[in-house]
C-alpha cells in the first residue's frame, strides 16, 4: 500500500453481504448493489455515472450517511430531517478510511438542497453571521443555481472530503466549467471528491476514476461512457439525430 492510499480520507467501500436478508428487496435488488464487491476510490476524484434509477445516488447517499453526514446534506454537524426517505444501505456497507482525517467535509445534493438552505436560514437566526460561510447572503434569496454554486465556491475550504450528488442539475455549462476549476483548487489543497453525475463536462476531469453503473459496476475510461458517446454523437450532427428521433416518434 502506497502513501497516497494511506493518506486519502476514504479508500474503499464493501457491501456486508452476510447481513443482507434478501436481494429481492430495495435497494439490494438493484443490479449495481446486488453484485457489489469492494470498490476502491481514487485519492482525488471518483465518479459514479449511470442511467436514472441505476442506483448511483442510492450508493452515494449510503457512503455519505455511513461517513457521518446528514442524509439530506450539509456537514457532519447538520442534524435536521425533513423527510426520512434514505435507505438502510448505509448500515450494511463497510467504509475503509485512511489514517488521515479531513478537516472539512460536505455532502451536497441537488435533490434536497432546498431543505439544506432552509436549515442554514434557521441556523443563521441562532448564529448571526453564519451566512458569511455561504457567500454572505440568504441562499433562498438567490436562484437555485446561484445558491448551489455559492455553497460550493464559499463553504468548501480544502483539506476535506466532499460528496456531491448530481451537482450539474443546478448549474449551467459555464458554471460546471467554473466548478471544475474550483474543484482543482480544492484538490491541490489535499481534498477528495466522490461525485454522482450525468455531466460529461464534470466527468472529464482527468485525475479521476469513473465507475459506470450498467448491469453492475465497472471502471471505464471517460470516452467509453455512454454519456460521452451520446453527447458527442448529438453535438457532431444534431440535425441528423433530431431527424431520427422525430421520425421515430411520428411512426
Amino acid at each position: 500500500m502506497n502513501t497516497s492510499e494511506l493518506n486519502q480520507y476514504l479508500r474503499s467501500i464493501e457491501l456486508k453481504r452476510d447481513r443482507i436478508e434478501s436481494f429481492y428487496e430495495y435497494p439490494y435488488c438493484l443490479e449495481a448493489i446486488k453484485g457489489m464487491g469492494r470498490l476502491s476510490f481514487h485519492p482525488k476524484v471518483t465518479f459514479f455515472v449511470g442511467e436514472n434509477g441505476s442506483g448511483k445516488s442510492t450508493i452515494l447517499e449510503a457512503i455519505a450517511t455511513a461517513y457521518g453526514f446528514n442524509p439530506e446534506g450539509g456537514t457532519i454537524n447538520f442534524n435536521f430531517s425533513t423527510n426520512d426517505t434514505h435507505s438502510e444501505l448505509y448500515e450494511n456497507i463497510k467504509l475503509v478510511k485512511g489514517i488521515k482525517k479531513p478537516k472539512d467535509g460536505f455532502f451536497l445534493r441537488a435533490e434536497s438542497f432546498y431543505n439544506l438552505a432552509t436549515n442554514i436560514e434557521e441556523l443563521n437566526r441562532e448564529v448571526p453571521g453564519l451566512f458569511n460561510s455561504y457567500g454572505g447572503k440568504s441562499l433562498h434569496k438567490q436562484s437555485h443555481g446561484e445558491s448551489f454554486f455559492s455553497v460550493f465556491m464559499n463553504r468548501f475550504g480544502g483539506n476535506g472530503i466532499y460528496i456531491l450528488d448530481e451537482p450539474e442539475a443546478a448549474l449551467s455549462p459555464a458554471r460546471q466549467l467554473s466548478m471544475i476549476a474550483r474543484m482543482h483548487q480544492l484538490l491541490e489543497q489535499n481534498s477528495q471528491f466522490i461525485i454522482a453525475t450525468h455531466s460529461p463536462i464534470l466527468m472529464a476531469y482527468p485525475n479521476s476514476l469513473i465507475y459506470e453503473i450498467k448491469d453492475g459496476i465497472k471502471s471505464v475510461n471517460y470516452k467509453e461512457t455512454e454519456h460521452y458517446s451520446i453527447t458527442k454523437a448529438f453535438l457532431t450532427n444534431p440535425e441528423k439525430m433530431l431527424k431520427i428521433l422525430i421520425e421515430e416518434n411520428d411512426c
